[in-house]
């Protein structure tokens, strides 16, 4: 009879062992995130006691689009670092931050790397220039800089010409039609033509047909899925896993991401067989292939080229004009400064364009007020850790500076939520202006290696409008600055009425 008592005894002893166990592991993981959120190495710097103990209210602006709202409101109120969440340190202290998180190292000093959650890899599995070690990333680049030098662009203003002459005659069209339009639909169209040209020696023919091509209609859904993945694969080893290894291997995605990497490849392909009629990007990096790029690298570089030199360059075009158009006085500034110096779009040189002041500077302030990566470029503290703000951080933790928080900031720029190109021609009201907090391009070792080409893009097109032009914000766009943001922004059609020019 005791026999039997201890053997029935037995499941229950072992389930309350079980039980235990459990209980042990729970008080051990609740502590741990106690002890990491209030009196652990990132407990001194300023935050929300919410974010330094779970990564939910993170994931939320990821996933809602709140990041231009979040982030600035948080910095306005704990400072220039904030603890956004247990690991991640967001910084916000102009030159000073950026050049701790993303400028050049001294020989033997430690070096963020990029945190690749953040950046995915070409469907290749190859790294482009934006995925690879820094030894790649230098080799990468290398022969690619040639490409974007400017005497390599210099080259290519019968190209770029050529684009902007044919958005003139779209626009001309509906403007006679009397039609309105949304110009950033037309930004974009162009800009990928261009790109299309310099990259393949093709253009998309998008501007042709004034739409977006299918293959550029997934590009622009595929970024705010991503993102909204980027936040589901934050919260948990299980949770990465299942993004990673379920949904992201499933077939219908697979397919879809092989269709829009296949896109490229097969262009790039045709581009490497052939000697185009003129030179682009292409012709400067097979000039300069002693290092040898792979037909891989060709690859997934051509896949990069199409979204950072298209989406990005429309995104500040688009901004800059709705800003103009929101402040008159600015948009008729800049109309009789382009329209003094240039009689015909012949004149729209890249040369003549440079020395255009307050072009620049409508440009300057387009950027600083929309920068067209809102977001931080997040990055890993190296092993030993580094010194952040004059604080040690140790080595993984995750921190970035936020363009919108740096750019907005009452700390860094006089009125910071309005639209004042006079802040970069030295204008004394502006100036205790910190102009050395914008940095939109990124500096450093991996700053944008395609800046020269924006800005001449941005300067050419933007002229060509206001030129040929006189433009009216529709009422359905006047508040098209209040969007979402999904690592890029949610735009909305910018409706513009447009007439030709009067003089």
């Amino acid at each position: 009879m005791d026999t039997l008592v201890r053997a029935t005894a037995k499941p229950s002893e072992a389930l309350t062992i079980s039980l235990c166990f459990a209980g042990l592991a729970i008080l051990y993981y609740l502590g741990q995130t106690i002890y990491t959120a209030y009196f652990g190495p990132l407990s001194k710097f300023p935050g929300p006691p919410l974010r330094a103990l779970s990564k939910l209210p993170q994931i939320k602006t990821i996933m809602t689009g709140t990041d231009n709202i979040d982030y600035p409101a948080l910095h306005e109120k704990y400072g220039p670092v904030v603890r956004i969440a247990p690991n991640d340190l967001s910084l916000a202290d102009g030159a000073k931050s950026f050049q701790e998180i993303y400028g050049f190292k001294k020989h033997g000093q430690g070096k963020p790397s990029k945190d690749m959650l953040f950046y995915s890899k070409p469907m290749n599995g190859i790294p482009s220039i934006i995925t690879a070690d820094d030894a790649n990333h230098s080799r990468q680049r290398k022969i690619l800089s040639h490409a974007f030098s400017d005497k390599a662009l210099k080259e290519q203003e019968p190209l770029l010409k050529s684009w902007t002459a044919k958005l003139r005659a779209k626009l001309m069209e509906r403007a006679e039609a009397g039609d309105k339009v949304d110009l950033l639909k037309y930004y974009n169209c162009t800009t990928f033509d261009i790109m299309g040209d310099l990259t393949f020696g093709e253009g998309l023919d998008m501007l042709e047909d004034s739409e977006y091509s299918p293959w550029v209609k997934t590009i622009f859904g595929s970024i705010k899925t991503a993102t909204i993945f980027r936040g589901i694969r934050m919260y948990s080893a299980l949770t990465r896993y299942l993004v990673e290894e379920v949904l992201f291997k499933s077939k219908a995605v697979r397919r879809m991401a092989h269709e829009h990497f296949r896109y490229s490849a097969e262009r790039v392909d045709r581009r490497l067989k052939r000697t185009p009629d003129h030179p682009d990007i292409w012709s400067k990096i097979l000039e300069k292939s002693e290092d040898g790029l792979s037909i891989g690298e060709h690859h997934a570089n051509a896949s990069v080229f199409m979204l950072a030199g298209t989406e990005t360059t429309a995104t500040a075009l688009s901004g800059t004009t709705y800003y103009l158009l929101r402040n008159p006085h600015a948009m008729e500034k800049l109309t009789t400064e382009i329209r003094a110096a240039f009689s015909s779009f012949d004149d729209l040189t890249m040369e003549a364009l440079a020395r255009q002041k307050y072009l620049a500077a409508v440009l300057h302030e387009g950027l600083r007020m929309y920068p067209p990566v809102p977001v931080a470029l997040l990055r890993l503290v190296p092993p030993g850790g580094m010194a952040v703000n004059g604080q040690w951080v140790p080595e993984g933790t995750q921190v970035g500076v936020h363009p919108m928080s740096v750019y907005r900031s009452k700390t860094h720029f006089k009125h910071p939520n309005e639209f004042h190109p006079e802040r970069w021609l030295g204008d004394p009201e502006f100036k205790d202006d910190h102009l050395d907090a914008f940095e939109v391009f990124s500096l450093g070792p991996r700053n944008c290696l395609g800046k020269n080409l924006a800005w001449h893009e941005m300067r050419l097109l933007l002229a060509a409008v206001v030129l040929h032009f006189d433009l009216q914000l529709c009422e359905e766009s006047q508040d098209w600055s209040d969007q979402k943001v999904y690592t890029l922004w949610e735009k909305k059609p910018l409706w513009c009425k447009i007439t030709p020019a009067k003089s």
